[in-house]
């Protein structure tokens, strides 16, 4: 029988006797029948190292055998595995469960303060009836979205397999398939998952696979809201033919008040304004990338502004009603830009910055020479261009103006 290093020596009743362990599915096994042995007093907790009873048992064929690593009083403060120390609800680390539900639990570390904060928590545990958490992670908020994403709903039955044998990767293994253990290629040394600690584990600092984990949920999608406080109108997608406007309804009303549902049919698409910005930010909190509706998954997004959406109207060249136009051939480009306060002179005729002032070319007869009176000898001016309903046809700016479309008559009628 082990013996505690500090004052359970002699202070017997804190040792801890129970009838069962605390464990996941994952741990105790897929096999209904299942042999534990207990052995009381077995062993110290490797948290806070009180002597407590051990529970042995082998969770399925070919599977390494397992036991009881903490004792209960530390598995129910964090609500974890007696043996893998991963949430009984979730099935994750303690660092990613704390981190979903923005808990931090400070728990003593030295002996004397551990001791003491063991023997508070235990009077709260007797007190309790036992269907909830106590201490800090009771006082907790409920789960948040990233735990439901990461949370494992299966058992992971590959996590008691037996160990790798170290003699068949050194090539002298000489039991052959009675071999106890694997015969597989090790991982690589410096992977960081294999490099893990229990006390790091309980704990939540340092642990390599909530990192692992920690940082796919930061890869996921997810949703912000936008930083326009005046939008509270949520864009739902890929309606179909089947989903109506009532059903929507009947869904979104638990979010808040809502004051107008446009649906789209052309484009399978909904409008959903709520009352509030608070209330739509529930919603688009709650439905995105889980709103299932008459087993049709919908895609959620923030509406726009009315600018935003008239600025993206106006490049793609929709009209209000949702048509698309096609642009006219051979109209002019835009208008440049105005020139700043710096480029503007008083250049009020657009000349070139070099060329000549003057505004009429006039032809002067050289010094010395009489000319015929003005009116009877060769034009002064030069002859003006034929008014615009004379001229020949340029570009066509509308369709109504080429000649070859339907219709149009390029020649004189014929005289019957």
């Amino acid at each position: 029988m082990a013996t505690s290093l500090g004052s359970n020596t002699y202070n017997r009743q804190n040792w801890e006797d129970a009838d069962f362990p605390i464990l996941c599915q994952t741990c105790l096994g897929e096999n209904p029948y299942i042999r534990m042995t207990k052995e009381k007093y077995g062993k110290e907790c490797k948290i806070c190292a009180r002597p407590f009873t051990v529970f042995r048992w082998c969770p399925g064929v070919r599977m390494r055998f397992k036991k009881t690593e903490v004792c209960q009083t530390c598995s129910k403060l964090k609500n974890v595995c007696q043996t893998c120390l991963l949430d009984l609800e979730f099935g994750l680390p303690i660092q990613v469960r704390d981190a979903g539900i923005s808990l931090k639990d400070d728990m003593p570390r030295s002996d004397v303060n551990k001791e003491y904060y063991t023997q508070n928590m235990e009077r709260e545990i007797s007190n309790s009836d036992g269907s909830r958490a106590v201490g800090a992670l009771g006082k907790a908020t409920s789960s948040s979205d990233m735990l439901l994403k990461l949370a494992r709903t299966t058992p992971y039955y590959k996590r008691n397999r037996p160990h790798i044998c170290s003699f068949w990767v050194k090539g002298e293994c000489k039991r052959g398939e009675e071999c106890p253990y694997r015969h597989e290629k090790p991982t690589d040394p410096d992977d960081p998952l294999a490099d893990q600690n229990i006390k790091d584990r309980y704990y939540g600092i340092n642990d390599p696979v909530a990192d692992k984990l920690l940082k796919r949920a930061s890869t996921m999608p997810r949703l912000d809201p936008p930083e326009d406080k005046s939008i509270t109108t949520l864009y739902v997608g890929g309606l179909g033919d089947n989903i109506s406007e009532s059903e929507l309804r009947n869904h979104f009303y638990q979010f808040g008040e809502i004051r107008t549902i446009t649906v789209v049919q052309r484009q399978q698409c909904a409008f959903i304004q709520f009352a509030t910005r608070q209330s739509a930010e529930m919603a688009a909190e709650k439905s995105f990338n889980k709103l299932i509706v008459n087993g049709r998954r919908l895609n959620v997004k923030w509406g726009r502004s009315q600018a935003a959406r008239g600025k993206e109207r106006e490049r793609e060249g929709v009209t209000d009603s949702g048509l698309k136009l096609e642009p006219v051939p051979g109209l002019p480009g835009a208008l440049p830009p105005p020139p700043t306060e710096e480029e503007a002179t008083a250049n009020y005729f657009n000349l070139p910055p070099n060329g000549s002032p003057a505004l009429v070319n006039i032809a002067l007869p050289p010094p010395g020479l009489t000319g015929p009176p003005p009116g009877f000898g060769p034009h002064m001016f030069p002859p003006m261009a034929p008014p615009p309903f004379l001229r020949a046809p340029g570009h066509i700016h509308y369709p109504s103006q080429d000649p070859q479309r339907m219709g149009a008559h390029s020649g004189k009628p014929s005289s019957s």
